[in-house]
């Protein structure tokens, strides 16, 4: 179902993503090392499996929109004492956690970890294989970019264990990548995902960016129709923040070349229409999979889950973070490294950790994003089960909330019979103004406590 342009406009507010709850800006750095270090040494329950996060920043060249921590370099010999810096960060990490702790879950992310060399990509996965146990059937994931990627590039990921493949495809018009300085024909990404089929990746997705400079319907279309034919496992679609304020280098794009409102929302209406004729399956958000992905398969099983890699097949993991900026998490604690290379590396190097910043959770904390978490996962909130686990009346609990979900549910974005919330097809593309209403903080403009900054976020449409 396509909401209209008047509904769109009504719940067009910014709002978090919610790959966490509290949002990463409310982190404070009186959450530091010693705070860290503390709450891995507590934590160590060997029934909790581990999931692995590594920030390679290196970029071979710069995309004008691009909003991730990274570095524009053509100094390969950078990335050496990188490497040796993540190793002496594993090392004091590794010191504190229980060897006994099964690794079920690894990603890399950038940046562009294939910027490493084939021999440096062997040469980490070997550090990590060293100092953590992987299980054999662990989801192994790499972000890639298409160009300047070898077939040696995509075998080497493979050898070291790599399973999942995600290309940042974002567009195939021409006229759009000059505009973002992020140049590959299409017959550039088909070789690559023709690599990634060849040596046995389960599982390849597809990145793409609605609202980026000069696209419009029909340009788009033809992307659509290519990346389809190519029929990758998933797909996530994300929509374009024009923040030079907060991201300099997006002042290279000219403001005028990006699509309106009007052209966003038909954006939008395309993918939805296309992808599902094609059969995936909206996940939720900008998501979508094939049928038979594992990533359906645990929304269907109500074990589906969002950290801050998005989507995740994986609940119950501890989350350890290493690289630049990379971001870790246990049970109730949020934690985030030093974003600048030169701060990461001197605090590694001073004292094995690069601790910037973090937050420990209340209860409150706990049981909202909890509800969060199982509207944008599950798709529902069962308040009789809810209210179970959590020793409170769900729906009392929430009463500041329930107007607003009840003028939700009035436009068609979830049903609440029953006392029980599902969210309808329309309401997936609004998961983000549904999870909002359980946001305390949001709601009440305030931040928690320790923290000193309110935040900003883009749009939800």
């Amino acid at each position: 179902m396509n909401p209209s342009i008047e509904l769109l406009q009504k719940y067009s507010k910014a709002g978090p993503r919610y790959t966490s709850y509290p949002t990463a800006p409310y982190f404070h750095e009186s959450f530091d090392e010693a705070a860290w270090r503390a709450e891995l040494a507590a934590s160590q329950d060997v029934t909790r499996p581990l999931s692995l996060y590594y920030h390679i920043p290196f970029c071979d060249t710069l995309c004008y929109y691009c909003g991730c921590n990274m570095i524009a370099t053509g100094h390969y010999e950078k990335v050496s004492p990188y490497l040796d810096s993540l190793e002496a960060e594993m090392d004091a990490v590794a010191a504190l956690t229980d060897p006994a702790r099964v690794v079920r879950q690894l990603h890399w992310g950038g940046g562009t970890p294939t910027y490493l060399k084939p021999e440096d990509i062997g040469r980490l996965m070997g550090a990590i294989r060293r100092r953590f146990t992987i299980a054999d059937d662990a989801e192994l994931g790499c972000e890639a970019d298409p160009r300047e990627l070898t077939r040696d590039h995509v075998a080497a990921l493979r050898e070291a264990g790599f399973n999942r493949l995600s290309f940042g495809v974002q567009d195939l018009d021409e006229k759009v990548q000059k505009a973002t300085n992020r140049i590959h024909p299409a017959p550039m990404v088909e070789q690559a995902f023709r690599w990634g089929r060849e040596l046995g990746f389960s599982s390849i997705n597809m990145d793409l960016i609605v609202g980026l400079p000069h696209q419009n319907v029909e340009s788009f279309a033809g992307t659509l129709e290519q990346v389809l034919a190519w029929a990758p496992d998933r797909f996530a679609i994300f929509g374009y923040a024009h923040v030079p304020w907060m991201k300099k280098h997006q002042s290279l794009i000219n403001e005028a070349d990006l699509p309106d409102f009007a052209t966003r929302l038909a954006l939008q209406d395309l993918i939805h229409q296309r992808l599902t004729a094609a059969g995936y399956v909206n996940i939720g958000l900008d998501h979508y999979a094939k049928p038979e992905d594992d990533m359906v398969k645990a929304q269907n099983s109500k074990t589906l889950w969002r950290n801050f890699q998005g989507y995740t097949t994986h609940k119950n993991c501890d989350m350890l973070g290493f690289g630049a900026s990379s971001i870790g998490q246990t049970r109730n604690t949020y934690v985030q490294n030093h974003k600048k290379l030169r701060v990461y590396q001197e605090s590694v190097a001073a004292t094995g950790m690069a601790v910037e910043r973090g937050l420990r959770l209340t209860r409150d904390d706990e049981i909202r994003r909890d509800a969060i978490t199982r509207v944008m996962c599950d798709l529902e909130l069962d308040a009789a089960a809810f209210s179970a686990e959590w020793g409170v009346n769900c729906w009392e609990y929430f009463a500041d909330a329930l107007p607003e979900l009840e003028a939700q549910a009035a436009d068609g974005f979830m049903t609440l019979d029953g006392g029980t919330l599902k969210v309808t097809e329309l309401g997936r593309r609004f998961l983000r103004n549904i999870a909002m209403t359980f946001d305390y903080y949001l709601r009440h403009d305030i931040a928690p406590q320790g923290a000193v900054i309110r935040p900003r976020y883009s749009k939800t449409a």
